[in-house]
């Protein structure tokens, strides 16, 4: 899941108490650091979400509602695992790409944080009803697709909406660099006036913690824990067990990867406005980077915890890995006439698509 940070224009006199100009430039090994994390981010991120959206599209024949939200948690940690290397290169290097680019790549970001965000919010709820509501919601939810697509949509028309401000003020402008006589182009928000600038710099942030982070906590912290307590309630089994565990760990991995970076992006938004010292905001935006790479690994790690830690999702990810197999066979010994192998390999699949009051936790 995406985060953005608020990567303001602070080298000014009016900032710091001190005379000269406050250089804020990450030094060569945070630079090396931060590439690594980044890479093996994006790499892992790429692979996980494009393996759910195969299988989703290839090989679930039948779609519940929550096939339907983690398709689309899928489609936008994919949009932001290949999105953040242009992100992280502007921050490092000049941006060559123009305003129009900038301006898509930007809010791209921000739309896949709130959508990815509330998304998870969604999915908890809806195994709030597929558990908590069991009797309720019998033989309701297989019908109810259209109101999950409905909900999706929903979400991405929320997102953008929430991600506007970041669209109008998100611009291209050249800035000195440090120590040279030349410029360099960001791809950053940018204000002409002071007033909006305080104002933006407030709204944008609380905006991201408001319904990037608390809300989906909340939804998620009041859902997990009423599906804990009818968990526990049930006869006991080893399946009960773990279920209760896959719940904590998507709680907890949930808290671990956003709460310190929300931690740092309030204490640093409530002195934004205050007189600071040059090396108290280098510190700070060190953690501001480490927190934000702890938070970009939920992306990573979404289709571990909602997709292929259940049963169906490793059968189908174990087809997909024969069916590559067997297409990879083909090609390699199409001389010897193989086609009739690669048709037994691939005509192995067998889906089960049934389901009982804990399907939610391994579909």
């Amino acid at each position: 899941m995406e985060l953005t940070t608020l990567n303001y224009d602070y080298n000014t006199n009016s900032d710091y108490p001190d005379e000269e100009l406050c250089n804020l430039d990450p030094d060569p090994m945070e630079i090396i650091t931060q590439t690594y994390i980044h890479s093996f981010i994006c790499a892992f991120g790429l692979i996980g979400n494009s393996l759910v959206i195969v299988t989703y599209i290839f090989y679930k024949r039948t779609k519940t509602m929550t096939d339907v939200y983690l398709f689309n948690v899928a489609v936008a940690d994919l949009i932001f695992v290949l999105a953040l290397p242009f992100i992280i290169y502007n921050e490092q290097y000049n941006w060559p790409m123009g305003s129009l680019a900038c301006k898509m790549l930007r809010s791209a970001y921000g739309i896949n944080l709130y959508s990815g965000m509330l998304l998870l919010a969604c999915i908890s709820g809806d195994r709030y009803i597929a558990i908590v509501q069991a009797r309720r919601s019998f033989g309701a939810r297989s019908r109810s697709l259209i109101y999950s697509r409905l909900i999706c949509s929903s979400v991405w028309v929320f997102a953008v909406a929430l991600t506007l401000p970041t669209l109008i003020y998100t611009k291209c402008f050249e800035e000195p660099s440090p120590g040279a006589d030349t410029v360099t182009v960001k791809c950053q928000l940018y204000f002409s006036k002071n007033e909006t600038a305080k104002l933006v710099k407030v709204l944008v942030p609380s905006l991201q913690m408001a319904f990037g982070f608390l809300l989906p906590l909340l939804v998620m912290m009041f859902c997990y824990s009423s599906i804990i307590c009818t968990l526990l309630r049930a006869p006991q089994s080893s399946q009960r067990h773990k279920a209760v565990r896959v719940v904590l760990a998507v709680v907890v991995v949930f808290i671990l990867c956003h709460l310190p970076y929300n931690v740092a992006l309030l204490k640093h938004t409530l002195s934004l406005f205050k007189e600071r010292s040059c090396e108290a905001e280098k510190v700070k935006l060190q953690v501001l980077a480490i927190s934000r790479g702890v938070a970009y690994l939920h992306c990573c790690l979404n289709p571990i915890l909602y997709a292929f830690i259940g049963v169906k999702f490793r059968s189908h990810f174990r087809q997909i890995m024969l069916d590559l197999w067997c297409f990879s066979k083909k090609y390699i010994y199409s001389a010897r006439s193989s086609r009739g192998t690669s048709d037994v390999c691939i005509s192995g699949y067998k889906s089960s698509e049934g389901s009982h009051h804990m399907s939610s936790f391994s579909a």
